[in-house]
């Protein structure tokens, strides 16, 4: 009887040593759904951890300027650091079905760059710390546009690489 309380007692520590965490959900399933709609979404993993706007009113634009073209989105999530990513073009049209490298910010470049709100600096791609978003819809008629991202950046002060990943927005934009 002593050994079967012992085993009885062993198994209970065993069990509640145990935890399981089937009730969490993966940090890639808490980001908005690719959709192509203009459902006013903007997220990502930031160093595997989920950044996401879903405020709907996020800077989207892509205008002709002085006969050259601007696209640019930005997400803020102020309770994550960062707590702003930008992507955009200068100078250089946008297509549906296109991917374009992110490198630096100079006429005729795709760029990202993250705010750092914590030390109010930015960083941006670079040859060292490139990436790359695609464009998975472009509609004129609706002013819809979505597509997906993914890039490298070196923190501003500990040069640490900021890991952008799975990266995707759905928005409406201004002409």
């Amino acid at each position: 009887m002593k050994n079967l309380h012992l085993l009885v007692f062993t198994t209970l520590i065993l069990l509640s040593s145990c935890h399981k965490d089937d009730d969490a959900v993966a940090p890639i399933d808490q980001l908005p759904p690719a959709t192509q709609t203009g459902a006013g979404t903007f997220g990502c993993l930031v160093n595997g951890e989920p950044f996401i706007d879903n405020s709907g009113s996020f800077n989207c634009f892509y205008q002709l300027v002085g006969g050259e073209y601007y696209f640019h989105i930005s997400g803020t999530n102020f309770n994550m650091i960062p707590g702003g990513i930008d992507i955009g073009t200068i100078k250089k049209p946008i297509e549906e079905g296109q991917i374009y490298p992110l490198l630096e910010e100079i006429d005729g470049n795709a760029s990202a760059a993250l705010f750092f709100q914590d030390i109010l600096e930015t960083s941006t791609t670079n040859s060292d710390y490139t990436g790359e978003f695609s464009i998975t819809k472009l509609d004129f008629i609706n002013n819809i546009v979505s597509g997906t991202f993914t890039f490298d950046i070196k923190h501003p002060t500990t040069g640490e690489t900021v890991k952008i990943r799975e990266g995707r927005f759905d928005s409406h934009f201004t002409q």
